[in-house]
């Protein structure tokens, strides 16, 4: 069986996976938290959280770090909107909890840390130090730069030349820099509303002449830019050499390549041993992007498909490749999720029943089984290659089908096959089989959000006696309820 290789864009080619150490150290950059999460954010989550369980499955112990970014213009474009928050904080915390919910709800395992850029100040502060020192940055006029032309290898993963690059950052820095690709580590002052025009509403009222948080530092009161805040968490939690660096292929050029100069500056290390980027997810042949508005919110998605049909669909491509979203697509991915849950459901209920037999033997069963595991473990090995191993798990469900057809049936296969959707199709795809991935708790939610609007109609009408009556009823079931500014909130049991 061929080991891990994995498609490195730093090399542009597929590499044997070699860890640095005993743990694999393993960095996925995160969502700038100014909006709701869609469904190209969620493609690169499920990717990632894919790898990492795949690591695990193979034996190799995984840490796990994804950052918020909640210092930035687009954050603050959006204070005093929609009740969203008074100040950058405040919307940026708005938001993140947003993500989290969403996260929970794709049933990604959880990172080891999901650090923020707020809490991570005096690390960037220390790292930019770090850089002025050795000569790769400067200050001018209270702001810090990064010299791309101090560093002699600026471009080899974008595979750019300096001398080729356009400038870096809004218009106001060019007369502070000295090449134009020079790219901000400190930005001095705060968010200005010139800053912020291109993504604020022009209904909403104007912002002060600065606005946005703003931290003390050796060169200003200002803000840390946005590069460099992934290479001081990066290495905070994790090592100056990590292992594996995810993200979307958009991210490239220029924030991949301005961690990898900064990084290798500081600490004369490789920052990264392996690249790994996702392709983008389109619609109508664009990029799925907030600033396009052709996007689908992640949580519009769950409530209409669910956690396994979204999984699924993302399941049908190899991370590195674009995927098209369409409802067409959508309907092949329901087909697909139906066909193994019910494979699955049925299998389960014949493993269970008086049908199994001790002395039946389906040999091509048995051997369906087997070479599910060999097909499905080569084709993850091979790049990660999840279109292929899903096909795997399609072949053995053909397989159980067709055992299933006899009157007796063989239940040490049975169970196999069981097993062998459990580990792979549940621990590494990361899709819900039973009680937990099918209706019943979409049925609950639903039961519980009437009951929670026929308790806001009794409140209405000041029936406040009958309301509390309907709450305790529920807390009474393990449904924990809460009430808020944008109305009741609860938790499953």
């Amino acid at each position: 069986m061929p080991a891990l290789s994995v498609t490195n864009t730093l090399t542009g080619e597929e590499e044997p996976f070699e860890p640095v150490g005993d743990e694999v150290l393993l960095y996925v950059c995160g969502l700038t938290v100014s909006d709701d999460a869609h469904l190209g954010h969620a493609r690169v989550w499920t990717h990632a959280d894919v790898i990492h369980r795949w690591l695990e499955h193979e034996g190799y112990p995984t840490r796990h770090v994804e950052n918020f970014t909640d210092v930035n213009e687009k954050i603050v474009a959006r204070v005093g909107e929609d009740d969203l928050g008074d100040s950058e904080a405040a919307v940026a915390r708005g938001f993140t909890a947003s993500v989290i919910e969403d996260m929970r709800g794709l049933n990604l395992l959880r990172a080891t840390v999901y650090p923020r850029v707020s809490e991570h100040v005096p690390e960037i502060v220390e790292l930019i130090e770090t850089l002025c020192e050795k000569g790769y940055a400067y200050e001018a006029n209270g702001s810090v730069y990064f010299d791309v032309t101090r560093f002699e290898e600026y471009g080899k993963l974008s595979n750019q030349r300096v001398d080729d690059l356009e400038a870096q950052g809004p218009d106001g820095e060019q007369s502070e820099k000295r090449h134009p690709a020079d790219f901000a580590l400190w930005k001095a002052g705060g968010v200005t509303p010139d800053d912020v025009a291109e993504h604020r509403d022009p209904d909403l009222p104007p912002l002060g002449d600065e606005c946005g948080e703003t931290w003390a530092s050796p060169w200003s009161e200002g803000r840390p830019g946005w590069h460099i805040e992934c290479s001081a968490m990066s290495m905070t939690h994790l090592d100056e050499t990590i292992d594996i660096h995810i993200g979307g292929h958009d991210l490239v050029f220029p924030h991949h390549e301005n961690e990898i100069a900064q990084s290798e500056a500081a600490t004369g290390k490789q920052f990264s041993k392996y690249w790994l980027h996702t392709g983008l997810l389109e619609t109508a042949g664009e990029k799925m992007s907030s600033s396009l508005g052709n996007y689908f919110y992640v949580s519009e998605a769950l409530d209409r498909w669910g956690v396994n049909v979204l999984r699924t669909f993302y399941l049908g491509t190899r991370y590195g490749t674009k995927q098209t979203f369409s409802e067409a697509a959508m309907a092949e991915a329901e087909e697909r999720w139906e066909r193994l849950e019910r494979t699955y459901e049925d299998a389960v209920a014949a493993c269970d029943s008086v049908d199994a037999r001790t002395k039946v033997e389906d040999e091509p069963l048995r051997t369906a089984v087997e070479t599910t595991r060999e097909e499905f473990r080569a084709a993850m090995n091979d790049d990660f290659n999840v279109r292929e191993a899903m096909a795997a798990l399609l072949d053995l469900t053909t397989a159980v089908n067709r055992h299933l057809d006899g009157e007796a049936y063989d239940y040490r296969g049975l169970k196999a096959a069981i097993e062998t959707v459990e580990e792979l199709g549940g621990g590494v795809f990361g899709l819900q089989f039973g009680a937990e991935g099918t209706g019943e708790v979409t049925l609950a939610a639903d039961v519980v959000e009437l009951v929670l609007e026929v308790r806001e109609r009794e409140r209405e009408a000041g029936h406040y006696d009958r309301a509390d009556e309907l709450r305790e009823e529920l807390q009474a079931l393990g449904v924990e309820v809460g009430d808020s500014a944008e109305g009741p909130t609860y938790r499953l049991p």
